[in-house]
């Protein structure tokens, strides 16, 4: 045990960093996962409830296969790009990005925007795939 708290003392700067490390992870944990659907909860969100969906990847990746009837708005000029969005404020909408934490941001806007009812896509389009569902390459 002295050698652990004379390692801590001589490294201490290592240990104040995995320190706050861990606490932001612990935060992304407890914080981060609210308003989030898996793709089975998305798919019934879908279905029952008339979500749209918005697909915050650039033009290129959503034309190479998107959830069926989701409105691509890329991440990059999103905040700018809100406004067109309006049409979806009163109902459910789940953003999706390819891997989910893009879309989180995108969520964090559209919240700001007024937006009541915003849902990450948890692990985004790779998540979808993994679980089976359909893409489409149609434009909507």
């Amino acid at each position: 045990m002295p050698m652990l708290l004379e390692f801590i003392g001589n490294h201490w700067v290592l240990f104040s960093a995995l320190g706050a490390i861990l606490g932001l992870l612990t935060y992304a944990l407890i914080v981060g996962e609210k308003g989030s659907v898996d793709p089975s909860a998305a798919t019934l969100m879908i279905n029952q409830r008339d979500a749209a969906v918005i697909d915050v990847r650039p033009a290129a990746d959503f034309a190479k296969g998107h959830i069926i009837n989701a409105v691509n708005v890329p991440m990059n000029g999103f905040n700018k790009q809100t406004g067109a969005l309006t049409r979806f404020k009163d109902g459910p909408v789940i953003v999706n990005c390819r891997s989910g934490s893009q879309s989180q941001a995108a969520c964090h806007l559209l919240r700001k925007a007024g937006f009541n009812e915003v849902y990450n896509l948890k692990g985004g389009i790779l998540a979808w795939e993994s679980a089976n569902l359909p893409l489409t390459r149609k434009k909507h």
